[in-house]
């Protein structure tokens, strides 16, 4: 906040358009779910520079993470910001949760006495947000016009520029490699709990069976974590095959044939070929459902698709680990 500015309904915040030090940390700490669900800022009305009456209205999320990759696009611009509740979440996922709908929209502009305080009725709303909003709803209840804008939030000054004209380029939605590596520490850090769980359990067996399970079978595990979840999201694009379990199914085969090799296959393994058996179905299966996790953040999945890819690939992943486990375990209790 830089100040205060003045207007008919009342005093509105006055926001800055560069990120400190501390915005920056915020965010990487909630791409590492570190406070995640408590990164916003309430809902309302912003000033960016000294806006008038006849500013544009842009309309975003209180997720701060949102909300800061608008504002620092603005740099030079004099704008309103009317930020929705959408209880802390982006604008495409609050989209689809119904959060950045019709019903908020309709209630913020009335709360923040918006009519009062600009003479033009439209409002520009990311196009990420379309599928929460009835442009026609929010006419007929508040008078205001819906006009949705760029993907992106750095093309917003060109839009704007332009006379609100939408390039092709700007409507196009991406998923780089960059944008799918960013995503990867939220799908790490929501395998810790199960991680722990499945070390714990490891342990306990050591404690039953000393040496029953050791420095291999962390660093399989491991690997299959990180196939699963970082390299199929990197690598998605180039992997064969549509479901998500399957890419990661594919590249888990891989790891997994590695770790025997990295143990001795194909000539005499380290370990017996029951172990190595076990691993070939374990750890890509392992692979397969943390791959599958990335579904929800991903702009190439609908929600019928997860749905059909999951009673195939849930299924299968069960009974493959199932037997696999059993073939591990049988391996450490005879030491075959």
């Amino acid at each position: 906040m830089t100040g205060e500015i003045k207007t008919p309904a009342g005093l509105v915040p006055q926001i800055s358009t560069n990120l400190t030090a501390l915005d920056i940390l915020g965010g990487w700490k909630a791409r590492w779910g570190i406070n995640r669900m408590n990164y916003k800022i309430n809902p309302g009305l912003y000033a960016v520079g000294n806006p008038d009456e006849h500013s544009e209205v842009l309309v975003t999320a209180n997720y701060k993470m949102t909300f800061d990759a608008l504002r620092k696009e603005l740099a030079g611009l004099q704008a309103w910001i009317l930020v929705l509740d959408t209880k802390g979440i982006n604008v495409w996922c609050a989209a689809g949760k119904g959060t950045f709908g019709t019903a908020e929209l309709s209630s913020r502009i009335g709360k923040t006495r918006l009519s009062q305080i600009v003479s033009h009725r439209t409002l520009l709303l990311p196009q990420l947000g379309a599928p929460g909003v009835s442009a026609h709803q929010v006419h007929k209840q508040t008078g205001f016009n819906v006009v949705y804008g760029p993907v992106r939030a750095w093309d917003i000054r060109e839009f704007v520029a332009s006379g609100r004209k939408a390039t092709a380029e700007m409507r196009t939605v991406k998923f780089t490699a960059y944008d799918r590596l960013v995503l990867t520490p939220m799908e790490l850090t929501g395998t810790f709990k199960m991680s722990l769980m499945i070390l714990g359990i490891l342990f306990i067996l050591n404690l039953i069976r000393p040496g029953a399970f050791g420095i291999t079978d962390f660093y399989a595990y491991a690997g299959a974590l990180i196939v699963g979840c970082v390299l199929t999201p990197v690598l998605l694009p180039w992997i064969p095959g549509k479901a998500f379990a399957w890419k990661g199914w594919l590249l888990g085969l891989l790891w997994a044939a590695a770790v025997n090799v990295l143990n001795g296959w194909p000539g005499e393994l380290s370990y017996s070929w029951l172990r190595a058996l076990g691993y070939l179905l374990v750890l890509p299966s392992i692979s397969a459902f943390y791959a599958m996790n990335f579904t929800g953040a991903s702009t190439y999945t609908s929600f019928s698709g997860v749905m059909k890819e999951m009673k195939t690939a849930v299924p299968t992943i069960v009974v493959t680990i199932g037997v696999g486990v059993t073939l591990i375990l049988l391996n450490a209790l005879f030491r075959m």
